[in-house]
């Protein structure tokens, strides 16, 4: 768990916890700010799986909830990442006017892209890409499953990672399967929009802040798909000369 023990360690600062919400796709934690996570469960049987203190997590400071996401329950684990995200210093002026599915589109132009996560960009990025390959948890149709990322993301030019791939802790395996040559984003509104992760081999963070909090809460605790999500910016931050 380096990158895990890193990115909270990087954490310099603590603020009360305002609100938790967990919905039914995204959780959100109040705090200095506001941060948002995947809402993910495990494989357990419904109610086997059981989150601390469930009711006081209010009652906690942020840097106290951001140690969830150490926890092997990924619910857990979802509240813990948006603890962290909730928590740090997004400086908007450094973020660039960059879409990560035009950079992917771009760059993976011709070339061998290994995608874990399911985008809405996929098919035009397959359209882009010599080859594309798909690798998810639950795979459909053309899909690799997880097992495959061994095989297919050391032989590709170009990597997107979901950032909710911290919560079930696979994050960091997957980034040591990177060449070293590659363009690495990490993209989704789980990103920890952390310096922290450019030390792993990452290229570009592209991710959520929540600029309105109360629409946020709205809208997540009605079961908003990120689509709907509302009271959110998407800021992308790139590597010094990742583009070249």
């Amino acid at each position: 768990m380096s990158l895990i023990n890193d990115l909270l360690n990087a954490i310099q600062t603590d603020a009360p916890v305002r609100s938790v919400l967990v919905g039914a796709h995204w959780t959100l934690v109040c705090s200095r700010g506001c941060g948002l996570a995947s809402t993910m469960v495990g494989d357990k049987p419904h109610g086997h799986e059981k989150v601390r203190d469930v009711g006081r997590l209010h009652l906690k400071s942020a840097r106290e909830l951001a140690e969830y996401l150490r926890s092997d329950n990924q619910l857990e684990a979802s509240i813990g990442l948006a603890a962290v995200n909730s928590l740090l210093e997004v400086d908007e002026s450094l973020a660039v006017v960059i879409n990560a599915a035009d950079v992917l589109q771009e760059h993976g132009a011709g070339k061998k892209v290994a995608l874990v996560g399911h985008f809405p960009f996929i098919p035009r990025l397959r359209h882009a890409a010599a080859e594309l390959w798909v690798i998810e948890q639950h795979p459909t149709e053309g899909e690799y499953p997880a097992s495959a990322a061994d095989d297919l993301i050391p032989q590709a030019d170009v990597v997107a990672l979901t950032g909710s791939a911290l919560i079930n802790h696979t994050l960091e395996g997957l980034l040591a399967l990177c060449q070293p040559n590659a363009l690495v984003v990490v993209l989704g509104p789980s990103t920890p929009l952390s310096p922290v992760l450019f030390q792993y081999g990452v290229s570009i963070l592209s991710g959520a802040h929540v600029v309105d909090e109360a629409a946020a809460l709205r809208s997540i605790g009605q079961g908003a798909i990120f689509q709907q999500v509302e009271g959110v910016k998407l800021l992308t931050f790139t590597r010094e000369s990742s583009l070249r």
